[in-house]
């Protein structure tokens, strides 16, 4: 058997359809959705019209049917031009990614089939104020009356929330159980006693828009209940394995923005009479950065080209995501160094990367959570 790296020309022409967007519709824009902290609904339009959005949604509701490591490669050409704006256009297919795990052909053609006719969003709500990382920890309820579910929470830190047609909404139905009494709701955001509060400022990918939703009293027809009672946490960690390779390419992104940017700027600036790229001490952090580079794209790649062929990746997307998510702050901060004074400064480009990279340490996951996966995935499961 061949072991073969190379992409296929479908692959070739989605990452140059990409990166060619991130290029023209992305990169002129970003420091002005940063500074200004504002969604990028027109650029989004446009993506959207590209096919550059949902990709991973099937045929029978109208998508494309891609698979991860199609997903994984666009996101990392529309994340060097900035990841603050490539979140809030993949934050779609982290909504989703519970239903297409369940594949409930009446809850996806009622839900994702409109996302493919014209450009809608949606919102992924399991964290919570005192629930990040500890999912089972989860506070929200769903009690049965009737035919239907009646929601009370708050949930924290949504993405695209305010924006958002339908929530995923995790919540306890049976408290006794513990995580076995977690289950999945697909939640219109217009229902009545769903509130989305004011948006957080956040340090950095300040153009993806987060915001706390609160249920009050939500009903939600039994026919949204993802699967059967009980199944929620299976379901969201599921979405996990599904999701994480994009955002460890997320992360991939970053570390390639701040190798290019150190290596033009190191050639540029002169020290000692000599350009500062001949200075072994800056040399040799830019050598990190390619090497931690390749080594984070491979594991990314690897962890999305797994999960297509149907094998579980649960490991490998917590290496990735991990292992990405760290070498992006360590670069980010490093690209910061090379330019000295200059990077420290918001009139460079360092400075953003730096505030949008240490966000990959935490959202789906934490590094720490990713290890403890890890270590249980060794330990436990003999893997």
């Amino acid at each position: 058997m061949t072991l073969n790296f190379e992409l296929s020309d479908t692959q070739k022409d989605l990452q140059k359809l990409a990166k060619d967007f991130a290029e023209k519709e992305i990169k002129p824009h970003a420091e002005h959705h940063d500074h200004e902290a504002k969604f990028p609904l027109e650029i989004a339009k446009k993506a959207f019209a590209l096919g550059l959005m949902n990709p991973g949604f099937p045929e029978y509701v109208g998508g494309m049917e891609l698979g991860i490591t199609e997903e994984v490669i666009m996101m990392e050409e529309l994340g060097v031009a900035c990841t603050g704006i490539a979140t809030a256009l993949g934050a779609n297919m982290l909504a989703s990614a519970p239903l297409l795990v369940v594949d409930d052909h009446d809850i996806n053609k009622r839900f994702l089939a409109p996302m493919t006719e014209e450009l809608q969003f949606a919102s992924y709500c399991v964290t919570e104020p005192g629930a990040g990382s500890d999912v089972a920890g989860v506070k929200t309820t769903a009690k049965k009356v009737g035919d239907d579910y009646v929601i009370n929470g708050t949930k924290q830190w949504i993405t695209g929330a305010k924006y958002a047609k339908w929530f995923y909404v995790l919540a306890m139905t049976d408290a006794s159980a513990g995580h076995k009494g977690l289950s999945g709701f697909v939640v219109a955001a217009d229902a009545p006693g769903v509130t989305v509060q004011k948006k957080e400022d956040m340090m950095g990918q300040r153009a993806s828009s987060t915001h706390q939703v609160t249920f009050e009293d939500v009903k939600v027809s039994a026919k949204n209940l993802l699967g059967a009672e009980g199944d929620g946490f299976k379901i969201s960690m599921k979405a996990f394995d599904k999701t994480r390779p994009g955002v460890a390419a997320g992360a991939t992104s970053i570390i390639r923005a701040a190798m290019e940017n150190s290596k033009q700027y190191a050639m540029e600036r002169s020290a000692f009479n000599v350009p500062i790229a001949m200075h072994q001490a800056i040399s040799f952090m830019i050598a990190d950065m390619a090497m931690k580079y390749e080594a984070a794209r491979l594991l990314t790649w690897q962890s999305a080209w797994t999960i297509d062929r149907g094998i579980r990746n649960t490991k490998l997307a917590s290496f990735a995501k991990a292992f990405a998510a760290d070498a992006a702050m360590e670069a980010a901060t490093n690209a910061v160094q090379v330019f000295g004074g200059y990077g420290y400064s918001s009139e460079y480009p360092v400075e953003k990367l730096m505030r949008d990279a240490k966000i990959y340490q935490i959202y789906e996951g934490t590094s720490q959570i990713q290890r403890l996966i890890i270590a249980k995935e060794i330990f436990l499961r003999g893997a």
